[in-house]
């Protein structure tokens, strides 16, 4: 296990017209571990499943998937559930989270990270739940120091009650990762009225050594303390869903970056630009890919690289 993501795991619905609906396999942390095996990249997730109907297809996917499930409890709680409706170029979501499976998560010893683990991913909405944000945020604090810390909030403002305590605690999460990744739409809202460039110089500031904003189709910009932003574009494609784009993005950045070479946070900071800018292409390709078809289906390795060599001249 090369990388973990803690997080939550649930069952996408999204709208095909009226009331009728699809149902894919999702949850952000659960496309991302997805999305870091298929690219080739030993992945473990740390969560907990349902053992009803909707828990039995997570497990089998992210097993099938490759996912090490070694640090995955089970419990009869329900599946947590979103369904998810295309309005006007976004996704507007609905949850159905109460006393679910994974925001149940609450293991009286944290789970062990075996050492040859070097990344450790957390955010998303397990972070608006008890009992399961506050022992994830244990986990981090643990493991801090150990592993490279990733943190992608995955803002889903219908879950948030209190949009003023919500982005003072999201610094303090900020402020345990070594590399934050997120979307404009987070940093609209983590930071409303806020330039980009200017909000992500006061993350900076906190601790991170590397933020790194996505922009859709307009492309990826990484920024570190006392260096210029850096910026790639993703290749165009026939866009066809969004949905899994950002989570299969983060992964790419942590694949990409472990095979650059990137082991110890330091490094975030010390990497030439002419290797971050490969990370980021690797990274914008595979989220362009995933978002050819229905539902988050990051790509498997050989579809990325040749895709990144039709891309790049080879």
């Amino acid at each position: 296990m090369r990388i973990a993501i803690a997080g939550e795991a649930l069952i996408d619905f999204t709208a095909t017209g009226g009331l009728a609906f699809q149902g894919h396999e999702g949850g952000a942390p659960a496309n991302c571990a997805v999305a870091a095996a298929r690219l080739g990249q030993a992945t473990g997730f740390v969560s907990q499943l349902s053992r009803d109907l909707f828990g039995e297809r997570l497990f089998a996917h992210l097993q099938g998937n490759g996912v090490d499930m070694r640090l995955v409890q089970r419990c009869d709680a329900p599946s947590t559930l979103a369904f998810v409706e295309h309005a006007q170029g976004t996704n507007r979501y609905a949850f159905y989270t109460q006393a679910t499976a994974d925001t149940l998560w609450a293991p009286a010893e944290l789970p062990e990270l075996p050492p040859e683990c070097r990344y450790l991913q957390f955010g998303s909405i397990a972070l608006l739940h008890t009992p399961v944000g506050p022992r994830i945020l244990d986990l981090v604090a643990a493991e801090r120091g150990r592993r490279i810390v990733v943190f992608d909030p995955n803002v889903r403002p219908t879950l948030i009650r209190d949009a003023q305590a919500f982005r003072r605690d999201c610094l303090g999460w900020l402020a345990q990762a070594d590399l934050v990744k997120l979307s404009d739409e987070d940093l609209a809202f983590i930071a409303p009225g806020v330039p980009a460039l200017e909000a992500a110089g006061r993350w900076l500031a906190l601790g991170p050594r590397a933020v790194v904003l996505t922009r859709g189709a307009a492309g990826a910009t990484l920024l570190r303390a006392g260096q210029a932003p850096l910026s790639v574009q993703p290749p165009a494609v026939q866009l066809v869903d969004t949905i899994g784009a950002g989570d299969t993005f983060g992964a790419a950045l942590s694949v990409a970056l472990l095979e650059q070479g990137v082991e110890q946070p330091g490094q975030l900071q010390e990497l030439p630009e002419s290797a971050w800018r490969q990370v980021l292409r690797f990274a914008a390709t595979a989220a362009a890919l995933n978002c050819t078809r229905a539902g988050a289906q990051p790509p498997r390795r050989a579809e990325l690289d040749a895709a990144l060599a039709a891309h790049c001249g080879g």
